[in-house]
């Protein structure tokens, strides 16, 4: 899928199938916090090798079990994109079995 910048509405559309999301200062953000370190650094390599597949790279802090992330796409203007939704669903998809 070719990477689009999303308008407010098709933004909004998108955040109310990501529990969780939210802007903050014009990226997709959100804390997910897991049940340890480890499942915590897991989650984020496992997203890390998707990421790097799809030549996007998330902007994240890890601090013991908890992950901020914040996702937008640099090469657009720094702007919301269909890539930075994509990705959070992937995030999603993936954390569900983890997260405490």
């Amino acid at each position: 899928m070719p990477r689009q910048k999303l308008s407010s509405e098709e933004i909004q559309e998108a955040l109310a199938d990501l529990p969780g999301w939210s802007v903050q200062d014009g990226k997709l953000t959100k804390q997910f916090k897991f049940g340890t370190f480890a499942q915590a650094l897991g989650w984020m390599v496992t997203v890390g090798v998707q990421a790097d597949k799809m030549d996007h790279h998330p902007e994240w802090r890890n601090v013991y079990n908890r992950v901020e992330v914040s996702l937008v796409t640099h090469d657009l203007d720094n702007s919301i994109s269909s890539w930075d939704v994509d990705l959070a669903q992937h995030m999603e998809k993936t954390a569900v079995p983890l997260l405490s």
